[in-house]
């Protein structure tokens, strides 16, 4: 990926890997899966929002999969996906801001799998793979009180700062720079 966002391939495609997971390119065809991995309402404690039934979803992932209007920004969605079961489990993002090369990160993870330790593979690894793009910041903003989600920001490398947007905190790393 260049650093307009522009790609000589469709980085949209690529899988990344971790241990346990397979983080997937988010593609409309997930929605009906992903409606019931996101149907609990407790999920949407700190997140906001409700679950969305499969076709509102898929209208969602059209919008994300077809893209930031804005050619300053990068939108990247992938599903995750745990290896040995075949089955979707969450979601990670990264909205990449060219001007600035921070990428704003996200998570989640059904209600099902949690506190087995998958938001953090899942984020480790885009994180990891964020490093390998021309990325200087990576942030991710928390509830104060979600300390699962805290949790996972730290396992990911990113500190907590004094700064909040909209109530959350503002986690945050500085990417190595090669040379």
């Amino acid at each position: 990926m260049t650093q307009d966002g522009s790609s000589s391939r469709d980085d949209r495609q690529l899988v990344i890997g971790t241990d346990r997971l397979e983080l997937l390119p988010l593609r409309v065809e997930h929605a009906a899966e992903m409606a019931a991995v996101l149907a609990d309402p407790a999920l949407h404690a700190f997140i906001g929002g409700s679950p969305q039934p499969p076709d509102a979803l898929a209208a969602r992932y059209r919008r994300l999969v077809a893209g930031s209007p804005d050619p300053g920004v990068r939108w990247l969605n992938w599903v995750i996906r745990l290896r040995d079961a075949a089955e979707l489990v969450g979601t990670v993002q990264a909205t990449v801001t060219w001007a600035d090369a921070t990428a704003e990160i996200a998570w989640v993870v059904g209600t099902p799998w949690q506190g087995r330790g998958i938001a953090g593979e899942a984020a480790r690894g885009l994180v990891r793979w964020l490093g390998t793009q021309p990325v200087r910041t990576v942030v991710a903003h928390v509830h104060p009180e979600h300390h699962a989600s805290a949790a996972v920001a730290a396992s990911a490398g990113l500190v907590a700062t004094d700064e909040q947007l909209d109530g959350e905190v503002r986690w945050q790393l500085q990417l190595p720079q090669a040379d």
